[in-house]
């Protein structure tokens, strides 16, 4: 049976020319990027130009990029390490109720630590209010970190606007672009990001390794004991061969850019076309404009994501509920609660995202397979 893939929001294939970029780091140019001799320095040169790769994607300056192991890790650098460095400056936070885990569950430990955070709302569709943002502002607000864009539901935030609001009230911005990276164009400069986290696997890189952008002159503390690498700022060996092969796929990305994500954008509007012409009751979660061109999140009236999800794998297609259910305690997603599902919505509900590889007979198949499995529900 063909596997046809549709939920590259959670992970993508890594590209063939990465892989090849990869690969003499694994042997030939094996070495320590922290020793001396040649085999180390070769190493090193490797990470510096994968640097300067992921500069130049969203218009940074060489030093002010670090690499992690994921966009996790990178969200956790970012706000745990500026807000123990901050903290006589003020202990409050602000972010929103639609971020990923990563941000939300860092800001909860904080939280446990005698740092104050507001979560903000979102509308229907998913954007903050940048009147509440303003509103939220006190003397104590040191960070801001909202994302660029959302995981589940596509919609792309008022990033431009947060960041003149940041640099307005002097406290310092940071985002989560971890699904943003290869489908919007980023200008930390133009935008007024102060920090900013990535993450290799969702741009055709490979999973483990990841980046954080920190603006020069802002002052963040390491979080991980050990060795000195990273400017002292991320303890630990450097995974050379998946941060060349993560400078490779940024470079690859934007230099696609128009192309890629005219190709993502043209098949979710032809999905979505088809799918509501074909499928009555269908209602389309996030705003239609203002998203990521991949991304589709629908929810039915009468299927369970969790059913829909096991008769797709049953036909050979992969995609994503909306909703984070364990067998034993099923809860909907925080995100879709936060636009005003109910549970019942929230629980029918089924993400879809292109990539690259994907072509019209696959979107065609996954049409007909979904009013297939609708038809029997009826």
């Amino acid at each position: 049976m063909k596997i046809r893939y549709f939920d590259h929001a959670a992970t993508t294939p890594v590209r063939d020319e990465v892989i090849k970029e990869m690969i003499p780091y694994f042997g030939i140019d094996f070495g320590n990027p922290s020793t001396m001799y040649y085999l180390g320095r070769n190493a090193k040169k490797a990470i510096n130009n994968a640097r300067k790769q992921v500069a130049r994607a969203i218009n940074s300056k060489t030093r002010e990029i670090y690499f992690t192991s994921c966009g996790s890790e990178s969200d956790n650098l970012a706000i745990k390490g500026f807000v123990y460095a901050n903290k006589d400056k003020g202990k409050h936070i602000i972010t929103s109720k639609i971020e990923h885990h990563a941000v939300l569950d860092t800001c909860k430990t904080l939280e446990k630590q005698g740092f104050k955070v507001t979560y903000l709302n979102v509308d229907e569709n998913g954007f903050i209010s940048l009147e509440e943002l303003i509103n939220s502002i006190n003397k104590d607000t040191i960070l801001i970190s909202i994302m660029f864009a959302n995981n589940e539901i596509g919609t792309i935030e008022p990033i431009k606007e947060i960041g003149v609001i940041a640099k307005k009230n002097n406290i310092v911005f940071h985002t989560d672009a971890v699904q943003a990276i290869g489908n919007v164009k980023i200008d930390v400069q133009e935008l007024n990001i102060d920090m900013l986290s990535l993450s290799g696997h969702k741009f055709y890189a490979p999973k483990g390794v990841g980046a954080l952008y920190v603006k020069q002159g802002i002052n963040f503390e390491k979080i991980q004991d050990g060795g000195e690498q990273e400017e002292n700022k991320r303890a630990g060996t450097e995974n050379v061969a998946e941060i060349v092969g993560l400078g490779k796929a940024i470079e690859l990305i934007y230099n696609e850019y128009d192309e890629y994500n005219d190709k993502l954008k043209t098949f979710r509007d032809y999905f979505l076309e088809h799918v509501q012409n074909k499928i009555k009751n269908i209602k389309v979660n996030g705003d239609l404009e203002k998203r990521l061109p991949g991304n589709v999140n629908i929810s039915f009236d009468n299927i369970s994501g969790g059913e829909l999800l096991y008769k797709l794998d049953e036909n050979g297609i992969c995609a994503s509920a909306g909703s984070a259910c364990s067998t034993a305690n099923p809860m909907p997603s925080h995100v879709l609660t936060a636009i005003g599902l109910d549970s019942k919505l929230a629980e029918n509900t089924l993400r879809i995202t292109f990539g690259k590889d994907n072509t019209l007979d696959d979107i065609n198949y996954l049409i007909d397979t979904l009013n297939k499995i609708k038809s029997k529900k009826m």
